[in-house]
């Protein structure tokens, strides 16, 4: 298995520039990866922004993904086309866009903004998810290249627009699509419309009573349909 720690995430480098962080420059990161590791073919999952760089690594790169898993997050253009109700959902995005303001209300009081939007008011030591991921935006830089992934793929412009920040290639290769019915952020419309997208095997989960971070609350379904999908 590869669980690889994208730029800007975990231990890799954060580089300070914006176009630092565009989805064809990390697909450079994947496939160099997968090359120094001499590696052919994969099956990929991703969750968020990692399943939008697994849609684009399966789009572009065909001849090295046998099957994706996408959790949360469907294609790119399904989330571009999802209707009114995802945009009003995705205002954050737009709100990332200006250097400064997120970076300054997003730690203040404790992260206290954080944890409400994100988590559901979940306070400190509730929930060990919620304490990991404020550890790692804490770090120098973290929390800028976080934005960054936003900065760089979402521009304002795609709030008025029906089309992905890339138009892809149809995927040709067997995809699962899993969203949760508490996704505070994501309509159920945005992964179900992927199909569209998909010439290959379609199957799509909907995992009930389940918010965003489904890998980290909802573990024993997550590696069923991975272990089942990647068999």
């Amino acid at each position: 298995m590869i669980a690889p720690d994208l730029r800007g995430f975990g231990d890799s480098d954060r580089p300070a520039e914006v176009e630092c962080y565009g989805l064809r420059t990390v697909l450079g990161d994947l496939l160099g990866l997968l090359d120094a590791l001499e590696v052919g073919e994969v099956r990929v999952a991703g969750h968020d922004w990692g399943a939008l760089v697994a849609w684009a690594l399966a789009a572009f790169a065909p001849e090295r993904v046998t099957r994706l898993a996408a959790f949360s997050v469907g294609h790119p253009q399904a989330f571009a086309s999802a209707g009114f109700v995802q945009k009003q959902l995705s205002w954050y995005m737009l709100w990332f866009q200006f250097p400064g303001v997120a970076e300054a209300q997003l730690p203040a009081d404790d992260w206290r903004w954080f944890r409400e939007w994100a988590h559901d008011g979940v306070p400190r030591g509730a929930d060990a998810l919620v304490d990991a991921q404020i550890a790692d935006l804490d770090r120098p830089g973290a929390l800028v290249a976080g934005l960054n992934w936003y900065r760089a793929n979402m521009p304002p412009g795609i709030f008025a627009a029906t089309d992905g920040p890339l138009e892809m290639p149809a995927i040709g290769c067997a995809v699962l699509g899993v969203w949760s019915d508490r996704d505070p952020a994501l309509t159920e419309r945005q992964m179900t419309d992927s199909q569209r997208f998909v010439v290959g095997p379609w199957r799509y989960e909907r995992l009930p009573r389940v918010g965003h971070w489904i890998p980290a609350h909802a573990p024993e379904r997550t590696t069923a349909l991975l272990l089942e999908h990647f068999a």
